[in-house]
């Protein structure tokens, strides 16, 4: 919430006599605050602004993703009870309802983990992770000491199908969704730092990337995931491109069996999508992932000298959210 967000700028040594808001979209809470930031400069509200997202999953109580809500009013609607189905039984759904296999489930997550593992050994990380001092606790809690972390510590490289396949479902008896193709529950922050064109000039700081949409679709609760398969054509729309146009996606990977479908269902090339692995290498931390999304794909698309970027996630309660960025050096090329 706003305090955890205060409480950060603060330790970060941004003056009180800054002003913070905080914004609650849950897995695209990041991008949409990104989004706010970048509609008030726009507006000209202000200059410069800081996007940033964060969540401790490990110590957060969300081992149902189901509130306490026992509304008669609610139980008695379809669509809005669906809201409380937990994020597993939605993957389960999205399989059953458009036919994503165990298998084809099990090889994305092998896959996502294999270029997560690339990327990692090849430093391709390495500019977009700021490494932080964490405390170490035991299971009594008592401190052990402290770490520098500077990598993601939830990519197993080695990482197979046939591993994969021998975990159990993790939310419906014989259903297909496990451990091993969901996302991970994982802590993470990001920041993204947003200004207007003029003011990075006069600052004397590179443009990495521009905003070239935003949007966000409602879909059925019940099948959450499907939301990147709806908004991220309506994102593509409205910045005059098409899937042919864009040179990377990052689709963020809540669950194998959702992910799998929107890539399929918009024909997202497989060299294309998520190229250095996705939350089921790299963990979800829900209002973390999508300011974590821009850095990886603006640093991806200076790094392979590409244009074209776009950035989604399926939202609980049956949304989905999806941005356009693009590489400056390209659009100068263009005009």
């Amino acid at each position: 919430g706003a305090a955890i967000g205060r409480i950060a700028q603060l330790l970060a040594g941004i003056p009180h006599s800054v002003p913070l808001s905080a914004v609650n979209r849950q897995c695209s809470s990041g991008l949409q605050a990104f989004a706010n930031v970048s509609a008030a400069i726009n507006s000209g509200m202000y200059d410069v602004g800081i996007a940033a997202g964060v969540e401790s999953m490990s110590t957060s109580s969300m081992s149902s993703g189901v509130p306490t809500i026992d509304i008669e009013v609610v139980k008695g609607h379809a669509a809005a009870r669906d809201c409380l189905i937990p994020m597993g039984i939605t993957s389960e759904n999205v399989a059953a309802e458009y036919g994503i296999t165990r298998d084809v489930q099990d090889a994305f997550a092998a896959a996502s983990h294999a270029k997560a593992a690339e990327a990692q050994a090849r430093g391709w990380f390495d500019q977009e992770i700021v490494p932080v001092e964490a405390t170490m606790r035991d299971e009594d809690g008592k401190v052990t000491g402290t770490k520098t972390v500077s990598a993601d510590d939830g990519v197993r490289p080695g990482t197979t199908v046939e591993r994969l396949s021998k975990l159990k479902a993790a939310f419906k008896k014989g259903g297909s969704t496990t451990a091993g193709n969901s996302s991970q529950v994982s802590d993470g922050a990001a920041a993204v730092l947003v200004m207007r064109r003029s003011k990075a000039s006069e600052l004397g700081l590179p443009v990495l990337a521009v905003l070239r949409s935003y949007s966000v679709v409602g879909v059925p609760p019940a099948v959450m995931g499907i939301g990147p398969a709806f908004a991220i054509p309506a994102a593509l729309e409205e910045a005059g491109v098409t899937v042919s146009d864009v040179d990377i996606f990052e689709v963020n990977e809540a669950f194998a069996s959702q992910a799998t479908y929107c890539a399929g269902q918009l024909g997202i090339p497989e060299d294309k999508l998520n190229p250095k692995g996705g939350a089921i290498a790299l963990g979800h931390p829900l209002g973390c992932t999508g300011a974590r999304q821009i850095a990886t794909l603006v640093h991806e698309l200076h790094r392979t000298s590409k244009q074209l970027g776009v950035i989604s996630m399926c939202i609980g309660t049956g949304m989905g959210a999806a941005a356009v960025l693009e590489r400056p050096e390209s659009m100068m090329a263009r005009l």
